[in-house]
């Protein structure tokens, strides 16, 4: 499951970019956070975190606030949930970016536990990948091909 904080930082990011594609005016976080549903205090970390990994910018003055200076469709889903919620690997020896030899682990390459969660996170990781903003700002129609999975699996 994905937390709070990354579901409220990937509202902000469609907000941001349904306005880049409206107006393209700047959104004060007050209006972030009303479109988005996101409480003020918590949206301001977000923010900040998404600022500071170049994908929104800010404005300041009378017409300042908060503006998405990349593409929805070079933001990938995947780096979000990293930049908000760290690795995505369900365990420390499958992690690409932060990789750690489990504690308890003797051998990886015929450890059983790392080959099941393996094949799974990579199917999940081609997935999650292959996602970006503008998937999330179109209808679900991108989307069905993996809702239906997800349903056939009972999740």
């Amino acid at each position: 499951m994905i937390t709070h904080k990354t579901k409220y930082a990937l509202k902000s990011l469609m907000v941001l970019a349904d306005e880049k594609a409206d107006t393209g005016e700047a959104l004060r976080i007050e209006e972030i956070a009303e479109r988005s549903g996101a409480p003020k205090r918590f949206l301001e970390h977000i923010l900040l975190d998404l600022k500071r990994a170049g994908l929104i910018g800010s404005r300041r003055g009378r017409n300042g606030g908060y503006e998405l200076i990349k593409e929805p469709r070079r933001i990938s889903i995947a780096e979000v949930l990293r930049l908000i919620d760290g690795p995505m690997a369900p365990l420390p020896c499958l992690s690409r970016r932060a990789y750690r030899r489990c504690e308890d682990c003797t051998d990886e390459q015929t450890c059983r536990v790392r080959a099941v969660f393996g094949g799974f996170y990579a199917t999940y990781i081609l997935m999650i990948e292959s996602l970006t903003l503008a998937d999330l700002q179109q209808d679900a129609d991108p989307l069905v091909r993996f809702a239906d999975a997800a349903q056939a699996v009972g999740e």
